[in-house]
């Protein structure tokens, strides 16, 4: 272990998603290794990497049969892990801008709807049903709404208190502070956190839709894939909605600190 070592596991995003957190990242962080003191590989550039190497997975799901859906998955993998670099190399770089943040979660959203459009495609031509297609367009759907309501909800807040963004990210902050496992922890503290980090599993959210689609394809088993992205998709969507709503309400009745 070297200093580099150190210094780039403490880019890896404390608060990771589920298969990102000790999957993708870690992979993520022996690619950035090897090339983040190669100055011409921007951040910006990785992202679009990502993107890429998405769409090329989605056009391999498009064209179907199991070989290609085993590369698919893959790729998918490949794009998620290219995802996560970008992060990686501007927090070591001690580059991150805001067009990069922006960028990169527009490119996640847009992934999730090209993966699971293409899967609902490739279903629909092995049942000549469209039943698949309808359950993918569900599951966008409603996987949009859960962004949308909560940059209405921001909004919202912002118009009340101007001072809201400001506090959650002191919020964050003190959430995310400090390592709690990884390089230089005891093999328990690791354990400890690795069963933590499982509870993710049924926030249904990107990190998630990497490895059940990767299995989904890997299995050649699209349609019981689907129903479970629609279903969770439909049960998070209108439960955040109301969430939000509800946190508004008791905001709104919180005096406003000067």
């Amino acid at each position: 272990m070297n200093a580099k070592s150190i210094r780039l596991w403490n880019t890896k995003n404390k608060n990771d998603e589920w298969w990102s957190s000790f999957v993708t990242a870690p992979i993520a962080i022996l690619f950035t290794y090897a090339v983040v003191d190669i100055r011409w590989l921007t951040p910006n550039l990785i992202t679009l990497l990502s993107f890429v190497t998405a769409i090329i997975s989605a056009l391999f799901i498009i064209a179907g049969g199991s070989t290609n859906f085993i590369i698919a998955a893959i790729l998918i993998h490949l794009s998620h892990v290219f995802d996560c670099m970008d992060g990686q190399v501007a927090r070591y770089r001690q580059t991150p801008t805001a067009s990069g943040s922006y960028f990169d979660r527009v490119t996640d959203q847009i992934q999730v709807a090209i993966w699971f459009c293409a899967v609902g495609y490739a279903a629909y031509l092995q049942s000549s049903s469209v039943l698949p297609v309808f359950l993918s367009f569900i599951g966008v759907a409603f996987y949009s709404l859960r962004g949308y309501v909560k940059y209405v909800a921001i909004n919202v807040e912002m118009s009340r208190d101007h001072r809201y963004l400001e506090k959650m990210a002191q919020r964050r902050l003190v959430e995310n502070s400090g390592n709690v496992a990884g390089l230089g922890f005891s093999f328990s503290d690791n354990a400890r956190w690795f069963l933590s980090e499982q509870r993710k599993l049924l926030e249904f959210d990107e990190g998630v839709f990497i490895f059940m689609l990767s299995l989904a394809l890997v299995l050649n088993q699209l349609m019981p894939m689907l129903w479970l992205f629609a279903a969770s998709q439909l049960f998070y969507g209108l439960f955040r909605s109301w969430q939000r709503g509800q946190q508004i309400d008791r905001n709104q009745q919180t005096p406003i600190d000067k």
